[in-house]
C-alpha cells in the first residue's frame, strides 16, 4: 500500500493507478528483473514513493520531460501518473523493459512515449526541457551524456536522484563541467539527495 506516512499525497485515482504499476511489476519481475530482487519486499518505499517525491520540484507549467534509462518505470512512469499534465518520454534501450513499460502505460491509461533507445540517438527528436535520471550512472558520466544537448538548450534543466557517494561524484564532476546545482534531501534514504541542475558547460567548450 501507498506509504502515506511519508507525506507525499496522491488522489484515490493516482493510487489506483500506483497499485496496479504495483501489480504489474510483481507479475513482470521474475522473468525480466526489472529491479533489483532485493528491494521487492519494500518497493513502495524503495521505488514508488522514492520516485514520487520528485513531483515536488517540477514546475506547475506543461513540459516536456525525458526520464533517461527508465528501467522499470522510476521516476518516469510514476511522474506520468501523478502529473497528467506534463509529457514525459520513457527512455529505455533493453526492449524488454521497454515492452513492460509499453504494458504499463496501456494497462493504467497512463499516457506516456516509450523510446527503446539510448538517450544519445533521441535526444534532439525528444528535444526535452527537463531529463530525468536514477540510478543510471555517476554525475560526471550524466553530464558527458547531456552537456552537448545543454549546449545547445541554455534552459535545459536536470533533476538526478544519487545515492550516499554525491558529494565525491559532484567533486569529479566538477574537475569537467560547470554548472548551477540545487540539493534536496530525499524523503526515503537518509543518504541520498535530489540534484536540480542547471547551466551545464563542458569547460573544454567554454
Amino acid at each position: 500500500m501507498w506509504p502515506e506516512s511519508l507525506g507525499i499525497g496522491v488522489s484515490p485515482e493516482i493510487q489506483e493507478k500506483l497499485e496496479a504499476f504495483h501489480a504489474l511489476l510483481v507479475k513482470w519481475q521474475p522473468t525480466i528483473n526489472l529491479v533489483s530482487p532485493t528491494t521487492m519486499a519494500d518497493a513502495w518505499n524503495r521505488h514508488f514513493a522514492d520516485s514520487a517525491q520528485i513531483a515536488q520540484y517540477i514546475p506547475d507549467q506543461k513540459l516536456r520531460i525525458a526520464d533517461m534509462g527508465s528501467g522499470a518505470g522510476f521516476p518516469g512512469l510514476v511522474l506520468a501518473m501523478m502529473r497528467p499534465d506534463l509529457e514525459i518520454h520513457l527512455v529505455e534501450s533493453d526492449d524488454r523493459k521497454a515492452q513492460f513499460l509499453r504494458s504499463v502505460s496501456r494497462e493504467t491509461n497512463t499516457p506516456v512515449q516509450v523510446h527503446a533507445e539510448r538517450l544519445v540517438h533521441v535526444i534532439d527528436e525528444i528535444s526535452p526541457q527537463w531529463l530525468l535520471a536514477r540510478a543510471v550512472a555517476d554525475l560526471r558520466k550524466l553530464l558527458i551524456y547531456v552537456a552537448p544537448y545543454a549546449h545547445q538548450h541554455p534552459e535545459f534543466t536536470a533533476l538526478f536522484m544519487k545515492g550516499a557517494q554525491v558529494d565525491a561524484e559532484m567533486a569529479v564532476a566538477k574537475k569537467e563541467f560547470n554548472f548551477k546545482v540545487k540539493s534536496f534531501p530525499s524523503l526515503t534514504d537518509a543518504q541520498a539527495r535530489i540534484l536540480k541542475i542547471t547551466e551545464i558547460k563542458d569547460k573544454k567548450r567554454a
